[in-house]
């Protein structure tokens, strides 16, 4: 990122799979902020003169052996320090206090009272307010100078306070949107706390990243690893701005896209005028795939075919390309490799998570510290129509990850064509505008059935939707059961192979939205 940048808050990552969220819904206020592992050294934390510290939740315990810690002296730089979850415990902990484990822990939606006489910081929250529980260990103490500001029924010590030393700690997650005042909350806790102004917009940006494209790649070429979806059209966008000629866009169809799909991102891409390379290599993505059975596996397997078409395409072009292109968002890389701190890993995306050791590219990523609202917006800045902007994310695997288990060309068959009775019910339907995604997943199992009058055993579907802003959380979608019975029946009739349907009602955590 640009040196130019303001003064950051800077967010400490003690392992939390919500650290980013963080960071999304303060750069949602216009503030500007960064984050950083837990280990960074207190004197780079000074040289960046950050307004406000954050530390965030972790699936550790602050008293287990080898637990991720923090150099007590970030209590004080004489600036605003909040502690969410494990971050609060943390900062008790280091500071005097004593934590425990809870005889009884509490995850999910929790109503907090907070205390009569808590400072002004909790003034957005209203009695019983719902909070977002996620933890096993409470606060047994509270440090010297701190005072309680919030309970629960199981928690005893849920928030905390010392307003002298402008420290506050809170046992619930305000960056969900589960936590009904958590944005009131962080927003704040920044302006009114931290005194911190709006000083981040997207302004600008696009004309930074073409510069820097340019500054990097110099004379050399760059291939670019092209989806279809936003954020890998956007990152071509950016490219062909900065470097024209040198620019080399390649759609590699895998044959696992949905039904129809490839077709129109062929149009869709060609009306953008971008220089586009169309390679068939389905065959290639299945065979690879035979007989593999484990996620991961699969996503290694799909993310490494990529590069190795892309590279046997990039020696049959005029020039050489030194440099490839992909369309990384900063959720890719915390959920992958965790390498801005502890993170537990919940699956590899193929941007990060297929490269080979010995990579013959270097890489360029524009939108790596970027969320997908974000990316959205300079689409649309770009130029994109709305309906592309809109599109629904779809996984850089592709449908391999909604075939449970090994990938077939009949499998694959019956998930595209489920998938498509599914989007062709639901995408001019009144609950389109409410979901974030939606779709078909064929299961590893098959269940005893009555057709024609004769027995069969056949596959099981699972239809998957979801509403959320971000993919970080996500809550069950709500169909109503009419709409249910219309899409089980349309697959059963229409979709051979098939014989039942089932409605996935799981939220995002504990389930992810993908099942792979």
């Amino acid at each position: 990122m640009p040196q130019s940048l303001p003064d950051p808050v800077l967010i400490l990552d003690f392992g939390s799979q919500l650290t980013q969220n963080i960071a999304r819904r303060i750069r949602e206020l216009e503030i500007y902020s960064e984050i950083l592992p837990h280990t960074v050294s207190i004197g780079d934390i000074r040289a960046k003169k950050p307004r406000a510290l954050i530390l965030s939740g972790g699936p550790s315990s602050v008293f287990e052996k080898g637990a991720p810690a923090v150099d007590p002296e970030i209590f004080n730089l004489g600036v605003p320090v909040l502690g969410i979850c494990y971050g609060m415990q943390l900062m008790a902990h280091v500071l005097g206090g004593k934590v425990v484990s809870a005889e009884v822990r509490e995850y999910g939606v929790t109503p907090i009272t907070i205390e009569a006489d808590a400072s002004s910081l909790w003034k957005v929250f209203s009695p019983a307010s719902a909070v977002l529980m996620s933890h096993g260990d409470t606060i047994l103490k509270l440090p010297s100078g701190f005072r309680k500001t919030g309970h629960t029924r199981s928690t005893p010590i849920a928030a905390m306070e010392d307003v002298k030393k402008r420290l506050y700690g809170v046992q619930f997650h305000p960056e969900v949107t589960q936590t009904l005042q958590g944005v009131p909350f962080l927003k704040n806790f920044l302006l009114e706390i931290a005194n911190i102004s709006p000083n981040w917009t997207l302004t600008g940006y696009i004309d930074r990243q073409i510069a820097e494209i340019s500054r990097t790649v110099g004379k050399d070429h760059l291939i670019c690893a092209l989806s279809g979806g936003i954020d890998s059209t956007v990152t071509a966008l950016l490219c062909h701005l900065a470097l024209g000629d040198r620019f080399q866009a390649v759609f590699v169809d895998n044959g696992l896209m949905r039904s129809g799909e490839a077709r129109q991102i062929i149009v869709d891409l060609t009306h953008l005028k971008l220089p586009l390379l169309h390679v068939n290599a389905e065959k290639t993505f299945l065979d690879r795939l035979k007989g593999i059975r484990d996620p991961e596996r699969k996503r290694k397997v799909i993310g490494k075919t990529f590069i190795d078409v892309f590279w046997e395409e990039a020696l049959h072009l005029p020039v050489r390309p030194r440099y490839l292109a992909q369309g990384t968002l900063y959720p890719d890389v915390i959920e992958s490799v965790s390498h801005k701190g502890p993170s537990s890993v919940i699956k590899s995306h193929h941007n990060v998570g297929g490269l080979p050791k010995k990579n013959p590219f270097l890489l360029v990523e524009p939108l790596k510290d970027l969320f997908k609202d974000e990316v959205r917006r300079l689409g649309k800045e770009l130029g994109l129509p709305e309906t592309f902007i809109r599109k629904q994310p779809f996984p850089g695997p592709g449908l391999a990850i909604r075939i449970i288990g090994s990938v077939t060309p009949e499998r694959l068959r019956i998930v595209q064509e489920a998938d498509r009775i599914v989007r062709e019910e639901l995408d001019h339907s009144p609950y389109a505008a409410t979901l974030w995604q939606y779709f078909a997943v064929l299961l590893p199992i098959q269940s005893v059935g009555v057709m024609g009058d004769q027995r069969t055993y056949e596959n099981v579907i699972a239809i998957r939707t979801v509403s959320s802003q971000d993919g970080m959380t996500a809550d069950v979608g709500e169909i109503p059961y009419p709409a249910l019975a219309h899409l089980s029946h349309r697959i059963i009739a229409e979709v051979r192979g098939v014989n039942r349907v089932v409605y996935d009602i799981s939220a995002k955590p504990p389930s992810t939205i993908e099942w792979e």
